[in-house]
């Protein structure tokens, strides 16, 4: 009680602050940012370079209430082989203005729903990246796969494209919760997908699961992580639900009422953090855990664990390209989203360009700010002499901001010979910590809770 007490003085149950998977944050991109940029870029990529590419597949049959992400419904498989006919050229475009000899470092179709596709069209599609994007050694290859929309034929097809790590989204396995959020994803279905994914050879697995959804208690999501933990996930991201309505209009449909408050969804993340840590879970970051050896894991154990907008990853490519609609790809120089509307998305492409309408060019104090942000939010540690050394920035840089923060988290942070640490007990705060280096004015469109 001691402990929350000091949390609420610090403001963890009134802040709403970015989720820090990019600076500057999205909500900063601006239309200064053109195919020209992009495609200039793309150029400037070295030589031997492995690359990350993300497709964006943003359909779904069903839209979840819950979900804040680009998405739309379709009833038929039309727009979707429309859609993908574009990415193909999309993939030709970007290919051609890359080096010869890049390879793929990870390959990852996220939507939306990835297998809304028929079986041969995710045949069609994964020829079309390997026939341009040969795999670097020790690739991955991963899928979100929605275990309501998934078959024995199109998991053959994943499979025989190279496919070596699914993600799963959970949310959570209570009946009530499920229907009040759009949701309806058995306990059984979940696990006949896994079940089938490993008879498939494909060992890695990911799960998602949420906090914070209407109606959660402690004993509900206790259950429901009971029930994940017997799928033996290798990864899991424990996510806060972030109710943004003015973002995702389908959030209308959530009962405001039913919400946990900010203190309990602390109670139910913490509820959830000690199942998983109780079976062998190591925490990773401020939302995920790995089991002992995996990736993730190893990444963080030698400091290479960065953050993506797929959370956190051990992909060490310095580039990101993002494929189709919305889709965001990160370069040493700056980022380039695509337009993300559908229609004009495929407007752009067809019309023989590329579809970049929006990003961000580094300046200033990007890298640094950027750079101590991501240390605090990966290893809760930041050495700030390296920092300013690694970007070039100049010596004492970053002191002015981190000893404001230390004043404002006394406790939560510490500062000590230009190094920073959150102990585990400020942890709850880190995104909170991380938004006192951000030099950019925090969003007027808001952002999730703090915690």
């Amino acid at each position: 009680m001691k402990h929350e007490s000091q949390l609420a003085r610090l403001g963890l149950f009134d802040a709403k602050v970015p989720r820090y998977t990019s600076y500057p944050t999205a909500p900063h991109f601006s239309d200064d940012v053109d195919a020209n940029d992009f495609g200039r870029w793309l150029a400037a990529v070295p030589d031997g370079d492995a690359v990350s590419l993300y497709l964006h597949v943003p359909f779904c049959r069903r839209l979840c209430w819950f979900c804040a992400c680009r998405t739309q419904g379709v009833t038929n498989d039309l727009p979707v082989r429309l859609y993908v006919e574009t990415l193909k050229q999309e993939i030709a475009r970007v290919r051609a203005a890359l080096p010869d000899d890049v390879r793929l470092s990870r390959l990852h179709w996220g939507g939306g729903t990835p297998t809304i596709l028929p079986a041969e069209m995710i045949s069609d599609l994964a020829a079309t990246v390997t026939a341009e994007f040969p795999f670097a050694r020790d690739a991955e290859f991963s899928v979100e796969i929605d275990p309501n929309e998934i078959d024995s034929a199109r998991l053959d097809a994943l499979a025989d494209a190279g496919m070596n790590r699914a993600s799963i989204g959970v949310q959570d396995f209570d009946p009530e919760i499920q229907k009040v959020i759009g949701r309806v994803q058995s306990f059984e279905v979940t696990r006949d997908a896994v079940q089938a994914l490993r008879a498939r050879g494909i060992r890695s697995l990911n799960a998602d699961i949420l906090y914070g959804l209407p109606f959660q208690d402690n004993a509900r999501i206790a259950d429901s992580t009971r029930k994940l933990l017997e799928l033996e996930p290798d990864r899991v991201a424990l996510y806060g639900y972030a109710h943004v309505p003015w973002m995702a209009r389908r959030q209308t449909m959530i009962p405001v009422k039913a919400l946990p408050t900010p203190e309990s969804r602390l109670h139910l993340y913490d509820t959830a953090r000690r199942l998983f840590v109780w079976a062998g879970y190591r925490e990773i970051g401020i939302d995920h855990f790995a089991k002992p050896g995996d990736g993730l894991d190893l990444a963080l154990q030698n400091g290479t664990l960065r953050r993506n907008f797929q959370g956190y990853t051990d992909d060490q490519a310095r580039t990101l390209v993002g494929l189709g609609a919305s889709a965001i790809s990160r370069f040493p120089q700056g980022y380039a989203q695509n337009a993300s509307k559908t229609a004009d998305y495929q407007r752009m492409v067809r019309g023989g360009g590329l579809a970049t309408a929006r990003g961000h060019v580094f300046k200033g104090e990007d890298c640094v700010r950027g750079r101590v942000i991501e240390e605090l939010m990966c290893q809760f540690r930041a050495d700030l002499d390296a920092i300013e050394s690694e970007c070039g920035a100049a010596p004492g840089t970053l002191q002015q901001p981190a000893e404001t923060a230390a004043r404002k988290f006394p406790g939560a942070m510490k500062l000590r010979e230009r190094i920073i640490e959150i102990p585990h007990e400020g942890r709850a705060l880190t995104r909170m910590i991380a938004r006192a280096f951000d030099a950019y004015t925090l969003s007027g469109k808001g952002h999730s809770s703090a915690i």
